[in-house]
């Protein structure tokens, strides 16, 4: 069948085809919250100035087969400008579905479309997941670079009968600890399904936690500036008008002290955001949370509860103790023909070559200072009052550390 390519500028004008973009979207079956319309509609209306959407549609007969919104922007690497292009959504979209019915060699197709409309150095998407990210291999040999990296692996929970048992070994000890603490202190656990008008006060609300906890502090909370803020507000109002939004909070005194948010579609629950105040971090609330997800998940018959996203290395993410499996993001770069493409396309072989080598040579010198034994000290016959004091309080500084 013949394909045609169109492309708009907006996902929110009342002409575009929703109904035709929904049916894609249920067709494309690993498809996520954050592939829905009012998700995206929400993230265009968050970009920044100088950012561009352009969303290219591509049609068999009347039905929608490939929809794939792309923001143009100029990123600076080594402080040179290049033009560079990125799923809708980035950075805030924890997994996505590539919107996609398309086969290989139309698909390719859609690679020249946009390089046509869209002249870039690199085309970059991230957090796709499943078999339809398999669709962005032809655009490898099309491309002057192109590299396929692991994001993360997400740990998920299958929620099954074993669940109504308490959870065995060293996770059951440290629930038990926080659920005692928890009481001691007496604050309860709720649950919470908003709606379109309640969404925005319980917004409010976590976001005021969110604020004064670490992810505040360094600035990378989902609330961390009032673009973000803004963003959550319009994405999250609009989830919750069609029922995709729970959240689970821990209340002292009728005051959220901690909580977990998270989205739900298709019998899967992503646990989207977390945070509590730093005066009750001892709670160990995190971890009661996420037993009520499960908790809950079993009588609404959730199938799955995933962590949304985590870091690739060190992740701390609780749901780990209880992960019956694991399921890999991807980040897909394609570095296009034009000189900016190919000096970056250059620049990241380069890199590839030279990082091993970097990484060896730092391990063989952390080895050798290892193995190089410190040097015995001498006892002075006076040590002045001003190094003594800088000596305490460098140790006192290092304790409050590893604490």
């Amino acid at each position: 069948m013949t394909i045609r390519f169109e492309w708009r500028t907006s996902l929110c004008t009342h002409d575009f085809p929703a109904a035709a973009y929904e049916a894609l979207r249920q067709r494309v079956t690993d498809h996520t919250p954050f592939n829905t319309l009012a998700w995206l509609c929400a993230s265009e209306q968050a970009l920044k100035p100088g950012e561009q959407l352009h969303v290219l549609l591509a049609w068999q007969g009347d039905e929608l087969a490939l929809c794939l919104p792309l923001v143009a922007s100029v990123e600076r690497f080594a402080r040179v400008p290049f033009r560079v292009l990125h799923h809708l959504g980035y950075p805030l979209a924890d997994r996505l579905a590539l919107m996609t019915r398309l086969d290989g060699d139309s698909f390719s197709k859609a690679l020249t479309q946009i390089r046509q409309r869209l002249p870039h150095a690199m085309l970059q998407l991230n957090e796709l997941a499943g078999a339809t990210a398999q669709a962005l291999a032809p655009w490898q040999a099309l491309s002057s670079t192109a590299e396929q990296r692991l994001s993360c692996r997400v740990p998920v929970h299958l929620i099954s009968e074993a669940d109504h048992q308490e959870v065995s070994g060293d996770p059951r000890y440290k629930l038990r600890r926080a659920r005692k603490r928890i009481a001691a202190c007496g604050a309860q656990v709720r649950r919470i399904i908003p709606d379109a008008l309640t969404m925005g006060p319980l917004l409010q609300e976590i976001s005021e936690v969110e604020a004064v906890s670490w992810k505040g502090d360094e600035g990378v909370g989902i609330f961390s500036d009032a673009r973000h803020r803004q963003w959550m507000d319009r994405a999250f109002s609009a989830l919750a008008a069609r029922g995709l939004v729970r959240v689970v909070v821990l209340e002292l005194e009728g005051r959220c002290i901690s909580y977990r948010l998270g989205l739900l579609e298709q019998g899967r629950l992503y646990d989207y955001n977390l945070a509590f105040l730093p005066q009750y971090a001892d709670l160990g609330s995190g971890r009661v949370l996420l037993e009520e997800w499960i908790r809950w998940g079993l009588e609404d018959n959730w199938q799955w509860i995933d962590a949304s996203r985590v870091s690739l290395e060190n992740s701390s993410h609780q749901l780990h103790e209880r992960m019956s499996g694991q399921l890999e993001h991807w980040r897909w770069s394609f570095y296009s023909w034009r000189p900016g493409g190919l000096v970056l396309g250059l620049a990241l072989r380069v890199w590839q070559r030279v990082k091993p080598r970097l990484q060896q040579w730092r391990a063989r010198r952390a080895a050798a200072a290892v193995e190089t034994p410190a040097p015995v000290a001498t006892p002075a016959a006076k040590t002045p009052a001003s190094t003594e004091k800088f000596k305490e309080g460098d140790h006192a500084s290092a304790s409050d550390s590893q604490r």
